[in-house]
């Protein structure tokens, strides 16, 4: 049975005036992505990646060309209309975590549900069990810089999580991260895609781009490949070899 199409990129380009030169920063680019797989987007700086991220993630429009996000064309919309898809749709991991410093992990976990509309209690119940799920109900009441950078991680996992997005952006989640933390973050974006969310990071890193069932690479504005990986890296693996 095919899988649903949930990203549908129709020849997108995305221009930047920068003086008197056009930055060409992506060039009719056209990509599907379908519900409930893994991808990686790859590229070194200037190939567009970023640019195509914050496409993606309804951060930005394209220059031309259309953007269909779970059938709706989010292409031409309104920065506010681009606040409430952003909202629903789509969920956020940076590689700086961008948690606000002053609250605690539960209530930057509440946060997205604040501008949803949702009452308290139920605010407080639902990023209380969203927390949870990512092993951190012992540091609810934690503000970030009494935080390991792998909990505030997994604090900012959480945030992205709390809306029920139907897609995870996650933009260099490791980065900030030693190898042992990140294999554990990577670990807990792979528990979340066998939930059936669909996953897309964004990486400069081999190691971490081999845990995507698929990648592309980008170069100069374009997609230079898009492959299927068949030697799939799971956090199990990294388990495997240190016992050897």
């Amino acid at each position: 049975m095919q899988k649903k199409s949930i990203i549908d990129f129709e020849e997108i380009s995305r221009f930047f005036q920068v003086g008197t030169e056009t930055v060409k920063a992506l060039r009719e680019v056209s990509l599907h992505i379908y519900e409930n797989e893994f991808v990686a987007i790859m590229g070194p700086s200037g190939s567009g990646k970023s640019t195509m991220m914050n496409i993606l993630g309804c951060l930005d429009t394209p220059t031309a060309g259309s953007y269909h996000l779970n059938g709706q064309d989010v292409s031409k919309m309104t920065d506010n209309e681009l606040a409430d898809v952003r909202n629903r749709e789509i969920g956020f991991i940076f590689q700086t975590f961008n948690l606000l410093q002053r609250s605690t992990a539960l209530e930057n976990v509440m946060l997205p549900l604040v501008y949803a509309g949702v009452s308290k209690s139920q605010r407080i119940q639902r990023a209380e069990e969203t927390l949870s799920s990512v092993q951190l109900s012992d540091r609810m009441n934690h503000r970030p810089n009494e935080l390991s950078g792998g909990q505030r991680q997994r604090v900012a996992v959480a945030r992205a999580l709390i809306n029920n997005p139907s897609i995870v952006l996650a933009d260099e989640p490791t980065g900030n991260l030693d190898s042992k933390t990140s294999i554990e973050i990577m670990g807990l974006l792979e528990d979340i895609h066998k939930l059936g969310n669909t996953i897309i990071v964004v990486t400069h890193e081999e190691d971490i781009a081999m845990h995507a069932h698929r990648v592309i690479r980008m170069l100069d504005g374009r997609i230079a490949s898009d492959e299927i990986n068949e030697n799939i890296r799971t956090v199990k693996d990294y388990a495997v070899s240190e016992s050897e």
